[in-house]
């Protein structure tokens, strides 16, 4: 299975999130987002209000969010070059966030 880490937790973030969950086809080993809040990760993942409350369980749990019983690690680092990818395991990485719009910014994660 393909492990891959989400960098942006935001509408795009967490619906991709939520079809990987879905689909069972996906590994995801690690979320970075600098501008949402670690606490309301959890709360916007849980209940969507266009998409309707997430059928599972989702909790934070040792600074982990814990999604189906999964623990998947957050880092919130505003520069993407400080994140240690490899640590959490990921073979690749999507970006959500918008902000990194050009080869050369995402070339940074």
């Amino acid at each position: 299975m393909v492990k891959v880490r989400v960098n942006g937790f935001g509408r795009i973030g967490h619906l991709v999130t939520r079809a990987v969950f879905n689909s069972g086809k996906v590994d995801i080993v690690a979320f970075s987002d600098p501008f949402i809040d670690f606490n309301y990760m959890v709360y916007m993942f849980q209940c969507d209000s266009t998409h309707s409350k997430f059928q599972g369980t989702v909790k934070a749990e040792n600074g982990k969010l814990v999604i189906n019983g999964k623990s998947i690690s957050i880092f919130q680092e505003q520069d993407p070059t400080n994140i240690k990818w490899g640590e959490a395991g990921a073979e690749y990485v999507v970006e959500f966030t918008g902000v990194l719009t050009t080869m050369e910014k995402v070339g940074l994660i």
